[in-house]
């Protein structure tokens, strides 16, 4: 058969062998790793192969987590049925003839050959890599492929590095670490000869072997599926590396040396056996004896003398003519004897193999000259074999012209010039960006000052950094990055990663070793400066990668081209295709937020904005194993100790396959790598610990699930270790995070240490709850005493127990597979868990994105009481705020509904009843309106409960707030309750007071009558005209009106001060009121404080504290004095609750002002006096203005036509039934519609505003606190800026006043509301006069004119809810009717669409909305002002006020403070306004003195002892509060002026502030997108 005959059946058996494995797609070089790193229910469960087409991915995901069992478990275990019989079927026949070789079985070297022809060089690399740690042989020459050449897997082998210790440098404890294809070490080949029966695989294997347990490096014969008939891998050479440890003992060989070993026979591998002669230092042929053909191969070989052994295989009949063609060729050949070794029938495999391996280490005293692997390139070449690192050449060669100049230059000096974004200015800008959060080194200036320095020398930094152009050798990386080919990108990173590595093994060695030196000797100064010379020579593609971060962090818009912008998207694909994003920056230790946001925003947009992420981090102490933990469960390939581990932080995303996206609620994984803590070596290092806190907290607060990994010999660190991860899980517990935590314990390999290391394990978690106590005191949280009460840990389930990595002694030591099948099960259970998570709330890439942000942001602080400053918490808080507010108006209005409709029903009461009956009415309402108040609640709760089960709203982060919003719902109950109460008692007392006037009037009512009828009796004996009677009448009105008198007028002023001293009367102070006689001259003057009104310790601040104590007393006069006049405005008279309620507002205001001004019982006598005589005088006109509104002349003088018309009408014997109908409902009907529709008019305003496009303006505090602010500063009005800082409330009411205002004028929304309401009543008043017309036996009333007052009665009854027609009214409009019932009914109704039609022309003429609102009796303003004012709390350093949500929340907070100088606060001194913030200087080293310190000079970090309801956290970013700096720069001198203070020195930085950058500063404080 002629050559290209054999290599056209050879390709022709490889493309049957890929169909039979499914993998014909994938030839040649088609398949990528990309496949292997989907998490998959595949890539989870371990199942049996049940094809073959499942034989290559099952190999690969066990390969690549490092399972030494991933060759032997490939075989299909599928079984034909013909197969499984019993025993006893099968005849003797069958016995002996059976084959073992089976269509369904496949040997592992054909599965090899037939991958590494199908994967592309990348996966080469990467199987080559993971067959070497689990000590596999490698392919070195992969058999012929579709180019019918032999290839050397150069490429392939590449990236393997190993390490070792040659018996020469034992002694200095030194070791070897290289890259295995350069190093120039010994080559053995062995190959055979068609008719050898001695498994050279298996002689070599027990060599290798020897001093360990047997390790399978060489597939044979008797391993699983060695027997299997070779379908493609004859030809196939595969190599591997005895590598010493150092102690002769355990060593087979003193010195490193490489096998390699040809599968098949050397006649039909010829090229192959060929190459493996000239670059060996030796070739063992096995044979058992030599044929012609194989004679004429070997003895036409050059060198055999030195280069050839024989190894041959004496056995059988035959033994003595095979020795014989032996001798045969030795003689030919020359070879001496020791040159030939006989294994005899009476020896084993093993004890031939030590033989072998002393004649290899004899031979090793003789070799001279050795060839590493990169140096049989050209011998390849020139025998015709191919070499796959060929087709790299051009990646090659781009990866070492942008390496070209590290030779000329030191590596620091190379990265400033070629990578100087990185460099000492990012490092500097690092540090300002904290110094700048946490202002501890002010200097002489204050922390404002401090603050703007950092600010300009920032952005000088900046700037430098933005001029910076970038070297040529990121232009030639970022244009290789760009390539579309994939598989072109990967290689030239390789290309990169392995000149750099192979340069820093060579460069940093020395470093280090000096660095160990003088760890021991303890010199903290060297040991720094080595450390950050370690650093400086670093050199990897990480730092390429991150040159190209900052490249695009700091582009401007002008600066960024084309080529710049499309950066984000090419490390998107990247992080796609597997590679490691830098989160964090370890040397600079800092987050390029832009950088990382854009990319993964870039991600997000990739992925079909499909991007739910579950992030799982490792922590633990340096070189314990983090790394390769991931590594194994996940096969991915973060860097494992190649000369730098991993510094700061990278971000690797796993794609979720679709069968596991739903069950695991998530569409990545991403794992978090890290560097070690605790560093040994860096722990003298005085920022170690500082640094190692900072990155925990980062990853475990930006985790789902972290791992904390444990090696049990590093005790000492792992209490460190715990020290950390239990900080930063409280941390994480304080803002609603909860990670899941497991222990990993790695290096425990015995077989109950489960059950034996409860004892530890109850151990760790002591040491859990020490640690939990130590955090818990330095957080402030003494609540917290145990580890559980920080996360839900379980100490069988959250602790697992890993066997060691390696199977013995390395280098040659296997890899256990303990350790393999441990963490399969660890990563198994893992997600079991998250899958059974319901409250599992996962991020997608936006969230995340604002998470981390916030996170860090809250680590530059090192303040974690940050909820507020955290753009996620916030948004949900605020949500839930919004949804509260919407469930507190529902509330709200259901009893403010009801309230209505009960002070109807007491004002229509029976007159004729005793006032007895009307108490015991007010009761049962008030019993009534409590069952309904409890109800309400309970739905409120219900509502909370639910929201807080709701998975979209991130609950979980407000989880602490629930209490507050819970006790909110309380309090509103009981607020309601009162509010009702006294509204009915109020309700009450003026029915009492209506009854009294009608009683009186019903009296004067009851004589006009009596004389009308007299004056008619008269009249009609004789005939006169209308004009006489006329004149008669008023003759008679005159008389009999003359003396009629109303109410006495009560002397409201001592009521006043009645009502005062009841206020006091517990508190010993009724001699100082005793002198109080009359307020009548009260409160006339300005009220003036002074020293007298203190009792602390104020001589020091005399000045500046009366200021700010007057300034407090005239925004509570103000206050007050608006209530009463507010109160004036209604129709009723004056009532006692009246001052209770001012006394109540007064109290409320003290008491919120107490703490910070310490006032005595004169200042409180003093002010309610002042206020109470304001109040009594106001009060006194309203009860003037009631006595004169129901005067009985007044009311007769209304009545007066009415009674002339039925005077004549009676005179004329006229009917007179329309008339009467109609003073009917304009006397009667109207003022009850009227009132009806007052008295749900503010409940639909409110509705209406809360309803409209507007809405959201009044969702929540915090926005309706960003409207007024972002509305103050469009108005640049400065009455206004000092009114809304220095009376908040009522500025809040003015403003609101004004916007129902405009809200009710803009399209006459109140005229349509009214006639909503007027739609309503009518539609209610005509069904009410068709069921009044129908009597008791439901026939129709009978058709007289008795049966009118039976019909009015009817009404009534029907009515009582809704609206309340006055007796007296109706009795003088009805008097004397002779109309029939049922034409009263039919004027009735045609009065009533009058009466419809004159309100409807009414409402659309009248423009006087203030007097309107003004006169409602459940005001919309008061309302809308409860829903947004809240607790009413402010700041005590600049008076920001709280937008905590619901009212009895815990804790304050306010989203943006002020320069204190604008809460009145200035320099004792210089009586300059204050620029410094309350959030800098609580996070400084400034001090401040209060009333509430006694005036003791206090550190402001300290303000929660003084002011424990407040959470004063750092600005969300230095722009937060550029609001109120441009308002401080803009009025210093009005504001000095307005205070009686001298103008701030505010910062020249804050004077560049423009409008524009206040607003957007007003804006990023309340997250306003």
């Amino acid at each position: 058969m002629s050559t290209r005959d054999t290599e056209r059946e050879e390709h022709a058996a490889l493309l049957n062998f890929l169909v039979k494995l499914g993998l014909k797609d994938f030839y040649p070089n088609k398949l990528n790793q990309r496949s292997l790193f989907e998490i998959n229910k595949n890539s989870i469960e371990e199942t049996s192969v049940l094809s073959l087409k499942e034989i290559p991915q099952c190999f690969l995901r066990k390969l690549f987590k490092i399972n030494a069992e991933c060759r032997s478990s490939i075989q299909s275990s599928i079984r034909p049925e013909e197969n499984i019989e019993e025993d006893n079927d099968l005849s003797d026949e069958d016995l002996y003839s059976a084959d073992d070789s089976r269509d369904d079985e496949v040997n592992p070297l054909d599965l090899i050959v037939a991958l590494f022809h199908c994967a592309d060089s990348i996966l080469q690399q990467e199987m080559a890599l993971k067959m070497s740690m689990c000590q596999f042989s490698l392919p070195m020459l992969l058999p012929r492929g579709h180019k019918s050449q032999c290839t050397l897997m150069l490429w392939a082998l590449r990236d393997i590095v190993k390490e070792w210790c040659p018996h020469d440098m034992s002694e200095s404890r030194g070791f070897v670490e290289e890259n295995i294809v350069q190093a120039n070490i010994p080559f053995f080949s062995f190959v055979r000869l068609k008719n050898s029966s001695l498994s050279k695989s298996q002689v070599l294997n027990h060599a290798l072997s020897s001093g360990q347990q047997n390790c399978n490096l060489f597939i044979h014969r008797d391993v699983k599926g060695g027997a299997v008939k070779r379908e493609i891998a004859d030809g196939l050479v595969e190599v591997c590396w005895y590598l010493p440890c150092g102690k002769e003992s355990l060593d087979v060989f003193p010195g490193p040396v490489a096998f390699a070993d040809l599968r098949g026979d050397i006649s039909e591998s010829l090229t192959q056996f060929n190459f493996l002669f000239q670059v060996s230092t030796a070739t063992f042929v096995f044979l058992d004896s030599v044929e012609e053909s194989e004679h004429k191969i070997l003895s036409s070989l050059q060198d055999v003398k030195s280069k050839l052994f024989l190894v041959v295989n004496r056995k059988g009949d035959n033994a003595r003519e095979e020795m014989r063609s032996v001798k045969r060729l030795v003689d030919e050949l020359g070879l001496p004897k020791n040159r030939v070794k006989v294994k005899n029938q009476n020896s084993n495999v093993a004890e031939f193999s030590e033989k072998l391996c002393e004649v290899i280490k004899a031979s090793l005293l003789d070799v001279k000259d050795t060839m590493s692997i990169v140096d049989m390139f050209e011998k390849a070449v020139e025998l015709g074999l191919s070499v796959d690192e060929s087709k790299t050449d051009a990646q090659r060669k781009a990866a070492e012209e942008i390496m070209g100049g590290i030779g000329v230059r030191s590596i620091p000096d190379y990265k400033k010039l070629n990578l100087s974004l990185q460099g000492a200015n990012w490092k500097r800008l690092s540090k300002i960006e904290k110094e700048e959060c946490r202002v501890k080194t002010s200097g002489d200036s204050g922390p404002e000052d401090f603050k703007c320095q950092l600010q300009e020398e920032k952005r000088q930094i900046r700037k430098k950094q933005q001029n910076s152009k970038a070297s040529k050798g990121m232009k030639s990386f970022i244009k290789c990055l760009s390539t579309s080919d994939k598989e072109k990108r990967d290689v030239f990173l390789k290309w990169m990663k392995l000149k750099f590595n192979t340069h820093s093994r060579e460069k940093l060695s020395e470093l280090r070793h000096k660095f160990k030196e003088q760890c021991k000797k303890k010199d903290v100064k060297l040991i720094a400066e080595l450390d950050q010379a370690l650093f400086d020579s670093s050199l990897g593609t990480e730092h390429y990668m991150r040159e190209m971060g900052l490249i695009y962090e700091f582009s401007t818009s002008s600066s960024t081209t084309a080529e710049i912008s499309q950066l984000p998207g090419l490390a998107a694909d990247m992080l796609l295709d597997g590679y490691p994003l830098e989160l964090l920056d370890g040397d600079a230790s800092n987050v390029p937020e832009r950088w990382v946001t854009d990319v993964l925003m870039e991600l997000h947009k990739k992925v079909g904005q499909r991007s739910r992420l579950l992030v799982l981090t490792v922590l633990g102490v340096q070189s314990t194993g983090k790394s390769t933990l991931l590594n194994t469960m996940f096969g991915v390939q973060f860097p494992v100790s190649s000369g730098r581990c991993t510094r700061g932080a990278f971000m690797l995303f796993l794609k979720v396959g679709e069968d596991l996206k739903s069950e695991l609620n998530c569409d990545f994984i991403v794992l978090i790598d890290t560097e070690g803590l605790k560093a040994p070596d860096l722990a003298q290092l005085e920022d170690s610990y500082e640094h190692d806190n900072q990155l925990a907290t980062f990853v475990i607060g930006l985790s789902d699930v972290t791992i904390i990994n444990i090696a049990m010999e590093n005790s000492a660190e792992m209490k460190d270790v715990l020290q950390i991860a239990v900080h930063a899980f409280l941390r994480m517990k304080e803002i609603g995070k909860k990670p899941v935590c497991h222990f990993v314990h790695q290096n425990v390999s015995s077989v109950s240490a489960h059950a034996k290391n409860m004892t530890e394990r109850k151990h760790l978690l002591d040491q859990l709850n020490e640690m939990t106590q130590i955090a818990a005191e330095m957080e402030k949280k003494p609540s917290i005493k145990e580890f559980t009460d920080v996360l839900d840990y379980d100490m069988d389930k959250n602790n697992w127990n890993i066997p060691g990595l390696w199977h013995g002694t390395p280098p040659m030591a296997p890899v256990n597979t303990g350790y393999s099948k441990a963490v399969a099960d660890f990563k198994k259970n893992l997600l079991q868990t998250v899958k059974k998570d319901p409250c599992n709330e996962v991020s997608q890439i936006p969230e995340f994105l604002e998470w981390m942000k916030s996170l860090w942001k809250a680590v530059k602080y090192e303040n974690f009481i940050f909820s507020f400053r955290n753009t996620l918490v916030a948004h949900a808080y605020d949500n839930l705020c919004k949804e509260f507010s919407q469930w507190e108006w529902e509330f709200r209005k259901e009893i403010l509904t009801w309230q209505t409709q009960a002070e109807v029903e007491i004002l229509n009461a029976d007159n004729e009843s005793e006032v007895e009956t009307w108490n015991r009415l007010v009761r049962e309402k008030k019993s009534e309106v409590l069952v309904k108040i409890t109800d309400q609640q309970t739905t409120m709760k219900k509502q909370i409960y639910d929201y807080y089960k709701m998975t979209d709203k991130r609950v979980n982060l407000i989880e602490k707030y629930k209490v507050d919003f819970l006790n909110s719902v309380k309090g509103l109950g009981d607020e309601i309750e009162r509010s009702v109460c006294v509204k009915l008692d109020c309700t009450l007392q003026l029915k009492l007071s209506l009854k009294k006037v009608q009683d009186i009037q019903r009296g004067y009512r009851g004589v006009i009558e009596q004389k009308v009828m007299k004056l008619l009796g008269d009249c009609n004996a004789s005939t006169l005209t209308d004009k006489q009677l006329t004149q008669e009448f008023e003759k008679m009105w005159a008389e009999a009106t003359v003396n009629v008198s109303g109410l006495r007028e009560r002397d409201i002023a001592a009521c006043v001060l009645k009502q005062l001293r009841k206020n006091f009367c517990n508190r010993n102070v009724n001699e100082a009121l005793q002198k109080v006689t009359d307020l009548k001259e009260m409160g006339t003057d300005p009220f003036k404080t002074t020293h007298k009104h203190s009792d602390s310790v104020w001589q020091k601040l005399k000045h500046l504290w009366n200021k700010d104590l007057q300034s407090v007393t005239d925004r509570i006069i103000d206050s007050c004095t608006r209530f009463v006049r507010d109160k004036v405005k209604t129709d009723g008279d004056y009532q006692d609750s009246l001052t209770k309620d001012l006394l109540e507002q007064i109290d409320e205001s003290l008491k919120k002002g107490y703490n910070h001004h310490k006032t005595n019982i004169k200042f409180e006598i003093d002010l309610k006096l002042h206020i109470c005589g304001i109040a009594s005088r106001e009060f006194v006109k309203m009860h003037k203005r009631f006595l004169s509104d129901n005067n009985p002349h007044t009311q007769l003088e209304k009545y007066k036509t009415q009674y002339l018309s039925d005077f004549l009408d009676l005179y004329n014997k006229e009917d007179g039934c329309q008339r009467k109908a109609k003073d009917f409902v304009q006397s009667c009907i109207k003022p009850a519609v009227n009132q009806f529709i007052c008295g749900s008019l503010g409940v639909n305003i409110l509705d209406d505003i809360l309803t409209s496009s507007h809405s959201a303006e009044y969702s929540s505090r915090t926005i309706f606190q960003y409207n007024i602010q972002k509305e103050l500063l469009q108005q640049e009005d400065f009455k206004s800026f000092v009114s809304c800082i220095d009376n908040y409330e009522i500025f809040v009411k003015d403003w609101i006043f004004q916007q129902i205002l405009t809200k009710m004028s803009e399209d006459k929304t109140l005229c349509k509301l009214k006639n909503n309401n007027l739609q309503v009543i009518d539609k209610k008043i005509s069904e009410a006069i068709d069921r009044a017309a129908i009597g008791e036996d439901g026939a129709p009333l009978p058709d007289n004119k008795e049966s009118i007052t039976k019909l009015i009665s009817n009404m009534r009854e029907h009515l009582i809810k809704d609206i309340s027609p006055s007796v007296e009214a109706e009795k003088t409009t009805l008097f004397q009717i002779q109309s029939s019932c049922h034409s009263f009914i039919k004027c009735l109704k045609s009065s009533m669409k009058e009466l419809k039609e004159q309100l409807e022309k009414e409402f659309s003429k009248s423009d006087d909305i203030t007097e309107t609102l003004n006169k409602l009796p459940i005001k919309p303003q008061d309302e809308l002002f409860k829903r947004l004012i809240g607790c009413g709390q402010l700041c005590p350093f600049c008076k920001a006020p709280c937008e905590a949500g619901g009212k009895e929340h815990k804790r304050h907070h306010a989203a943006i403070h002020r320069p204190q100088g604008l809460g009145r606060v200035m320099c004792e001194s210089s009586e300059k306004l204050v620029v410094s913030l309350c959030t800098t200087e609580v996070h400084s080293d400034g001090v401040f003195k209060s009333p509430a310190t006694k005036w003791e000079v206090c550190p402001y970090k300290d303000y929660n002892k003084y002011y424990p309801d407040w959470i004063i956290p750092p600005d969300s970013t230095i722009e937060a509060s550029d609001y109120w700096k441009y308002v401080l720069v803009k009025y210093n001198d009005r504001f000095a002026e307005e205070y009686e203070a001298k103008p701030a020195d505010v910062p020249e930085a804050w004077r560049r502030l423009t409008k524009e950058q206040a607003l957007k500063g007003l804006r990023d404080a309340f997250n306003m997108k």
